[in-house]
């Protein structure tokens, strides 16, 4: 019995509806002791419970409602009665719900499943696939992704995918043995300790052999349209691992009956002169691997890769023959052919060589060191048919270890190269006086052309290193169309955007000289020659020849043709000197090798810095 001086007793606190509902659950008996926000009532809208939570730690009185009664916002649900320090309702109060402590609570399924399955995507997982790679010598697809990208940026785009086989397969095999559906996508950085972030973004799609053998599966098809959309929309570069066997007949699940509505390579060919694309070969590369490899800006393919539009089954089922992978598209062939731009030893260099590629397109680094500007003087001999290496004079001109030479052992006759100078991105162009002369033939027209358009795409300004005498000729070189593949050399240089600049180190003769200079001498913002230049409309013992036929026939002794000849030659030769085209204007200066730095830095700083743009340029860039 209460006494007089016992405080009243709390009046109870009535819970009410906060929405119009039905009642789903009571989760609580009545008396039990319930902590604030602990559940006392479950209401259901539209499939959806809402909670309704205790006001403050209580007793539950009574409840005004059963499960099943519809109520609507304002309608009493239950009373409560404050609760004190020491109630206790029997074991009732961990019904109620008080907080459990998170740090011992038992691990929720949902989340428990999301690590197993992510746990699945480890090369850990699957140990007798790592150990057959291991064997051939390669990294894993995963290892290379994160070679590739800044640590911990490299974000996955449809991990869970797998095989589209459950007709064939279990759903737990799948998951095990072809996770992401053997297509690694996602997006990451890439040299971002050389550039601000928003500059180091890059899109990256690997193909993963040990699952299926790299083969293109429905849904890693389905991830590669997504990531290519992205990155068109993004304005991401690309990096392609294109290791796979292609197109893969064994999945079921979709139906699917010659899938040639693919949008896959329709949208990674879109993303030519747009945005730049890398393509890493290691291994065996066919069919629609290779068709996306041979759509990127550069290809890099280590010395193991093997590259073909038709792998084995696909040459045996066409009737030509039974071969070995190796007997496809070897390296020493797709180097030779221009296939492969940047050959390397295996996969870490192949990485290695990408960043590097990236990194041009990037953007200027704030660090560089320059070379030895005076050793510019002593590349050309004085002697004016001697032969030089002009990667002495491309080493002297760019920053030190910047030089990134693309198709080396194709199209030899013209050196193409992305550099840097002072820091800043160009491409550059150099005729090779130790292959034909520096004459430019047909394929190296191409290299050349394709290149200019590669720079223009992407904003690169470029140097031309002239030092030929002009185009390669004779019945045998017609036969390779020279005709059509030079003048791919004029329309391309006459619709550069992009700042060029002509420096001569020797020999500027004829069409060949004009079409290293984008057409004419005074299409770029800046001709330039060393001393050491010559010109004219053709080469100088042609020019003679053909000039002073009459007066040289007219001349019976040998001896003395062969004098008044050399005589006339070296007239030509001192007409023709670079002091005297600068006197005529017909080029801009001669300068010091020693300056050549300088000349080309300031003649790319007085054009104007690329317009910012939203789209390509170009409709895209020649694949060859």
């Amino acid at each position: 019995m209460a006494s007089p001086s016992d405080p009243p007793p709390a009046p109870p606190v009535r819970v009410l509806a906060p929405m119009a509902a039905t009642v789903a659950s009571l989760p609580v008996p009545v008396g039990a002791v319930v902590e604030a926000g602990a559940a006392l009532v479950v209401l259901e809208v539209m499939k959806m419970e809402h909670p309704v939570p205790a006001p403050a730690r209580s007793v539950v009185g009574s409840f005004a409602v059963t499960v099943g009664d519809a109520v609507v916002a304002g309608d009493v649900l239950a009373e409560l009665v404050p609760a004190g320090a020491g109630a206790d309702a029997g074991g009732a109060e961990a019904s109620a719900g008080g907080g459990a402590d998170p740090e011992v609570a038992p691990e929720r399924a949902d989340l428990a499943e999301l690590r197993r399955r992510r746990a699945l995507l480890d090369d850990g997982a699957r140990p007798e696939a790592v150990a057959k790679r291991r064997a051939r010598g390669q990294r894993t697809a995963r290892e290379n992704v994160a070679d590739l990208c800044d640590p911990d940026s490299f974000e996955e785009w449809g991990g869970f995918a797998f095989a589209a086989q459950t007709a064939r397969r279990s759903r737990q095999d799948l998951e095990q043995r072809t996770p992401a559906d053997g297509l690694i996508t996602g997006i990451g950085r890439v040299n971002g300790h050389l550039v601000p972030e928003d500059r180091a973004r890059c899109a990256v799609v690997a193909y993963d052999y040990t699952v299926l053998a790299g083969t293109q599966g429905q849904r890693n098809h389905a991830k590669k349209d997504r990531m290519f959309e992205l990155a068109e929309r993004l304005r991401l570069p690309v990096v392609l691992f294109a290791e796979g066997g292609g197109g893969r007949p064994g999945d079921t699940d979709v139906p699917v009956i010659a899938g040639l509505d693919t949008p896959a390579f329709h949208l990674f060919a879109r993303l030519s002169g747009l945005v730049p694309t890398v393509g890493i070969a290691a291994g065996r590369c066919f069919a629609g691997n290779a068709a996306l490899l041979g759509c990127c800006d550069v290809v890099i393919a280590t010395a193991d890769s093997n590259i073909g539009m038709g792998g084995p089954a696909m040459v045996e089922g066409g009737g030509l023959g039974s071969f070995r992978p190796e007997d496809i598209g070897p390296i020493g062939v797709q180097v030779a052919n221009g296939v492969v731009d940047v050959a390397v030893a295996d996969e870490a260099e192949a990485v290695d060589v990408a960043k590097r590629y990236l990194s041009y397109f990037q953007g200027s680094v704030a660090t560089w060191e320059a070379p030895d500007a005076v050793a510019l003087r002593a590349v050309v001999p004085e002697h004016r048919k001697q032969v030089y290496d002009v990667r002495a004079a491309v080493a002297g001109l760019a920053d030190v270890d910047s030089v990134l030479e693309l198709r080396r052992e194709y199209g030899r006759a013209i050196l193409t190269a992305l550099v840097r100078i002072e820091g800043r991105p160009v491409g550059l162009i150099a005729n090779d006086p130790a292959v034909l002369g520096g004459a430019i033939d047909a394929p190296a027209a191409d290299k050349a052309a394709r290149f200019l358009q590669l720079c223009d795409a992407h904003d690169l300004p470029v140097v031309s290193l002239c030092d030929t005498p002009g185009f390669l000729v004779g019945p045998e070189a017609e036969e390779s169309a020279q005709v059509r593949r030079f003048s791919r050399l004029f329309v391309t240089g006459a619709t550069l955007t992009v700042p060029l600049v002509v420096v001569v180190l020797r020999k500027g003769y004829g069409l060949g000289a004009m079409a290293m200079a984008g057409g004419s001498f005074h299409a770029p913002i800046a001709t330039l020659s060393w001393p050491t230049g010559e010109f004219g409309g053709m080469g100088l013992e042609g020019a003679v020849r053909l000039g002073f036929r009459a007066e040289l026939e007219a001349i019976e002794d040998d001896a003395e043709r062969e004098r008044a000849f050399d005589a006339m030659v070296e007239a030509a030769y001192r007409h023709g000197q670079a002091l005297n085209m600068a006197a005529h204007l017909e080029i801009d200066d001669v300068i010091d090798p020693a300056e050549t730095r300088g000349r080309v830095v300031h003649a790319i700083a007085s054009a104007p810095p690329p317009e910012p743009r939203v789209g390509r340029k170009r409709p895209g860039i020649d694949p060859w």
